[in-house]
């Protein structure tokens, strides 16, 4: 709470033994904005592991921008839903418009939104384990890729799917 992380919270994969990677739902569980898609719909794929590091990338942008990952009070259209804000600016190469304390934060700001965007992709298969997720972080920011854009983009102001 307080955009202080509790990363025991992320814990639905723990609903099924340690040799078990996939776990049936009947319901929707989980923290609202952290929830991945295949809670939801079996059309984004089974319940495993996948879908805690999801969770993980949801905080690691919140972590990165400093507000909640969906604010409806925020003044700018466009940055309602923020996880795709975010993906925008970093694809168009642009500053994530945050304040930071030091020289090369951006940089880190920037690593911390490609890992965090690789792990909300809504295909579970197209996400990163967690040791890849450390390798990611690990890794120079010039070797991460963007990835593809992790969900299904909307025009606030037109309506528009796309």
């Amino acid at each position: 709470h307080n955009f202080q992380p509790k990363i025991s919270d992320f814990g639905l994969a723990k609903l099924c033994s340690k040799d078990i990677s996939i776990v049936s739902l009947t319901a929707a569980r989980g923290t609202a904005g952290y929830i991945a898609p295949e809670l939801f719909s079996r059309n984004f794929g089974e319940v495993s592991y996948k879908s805690d590091v999801y969770s993980y990338g949801m905080m690691l942008l919140e972590m990165v921008g400093c507000r909640k990952n969906n604010d409806p009070a925020v003044e700018i259209q466009s940055q309602i839903y923020f996880p795709e804000w975010i993906y925008n600016r970093t694809r168009q190469g642009q500053e994530l418009c945050l304040e930071f304390e030091e020289d090369g934060d951006e940089g880190i700001a920037r690593k911390l939104a490609i890992v965090a965007l690789w792990c909300i992709q809504w295909n579970p298969t197209e996400r990163p384990s967690m040791p890849m997720v450390l390798q990611m972080l690990e890794a120079d920011l010039q070797s991460l890729e963007i990835p593809p854009m992790p969900f299904v983009s909307s025009d606030v102001e037109t309506g528009a799917i796309t």
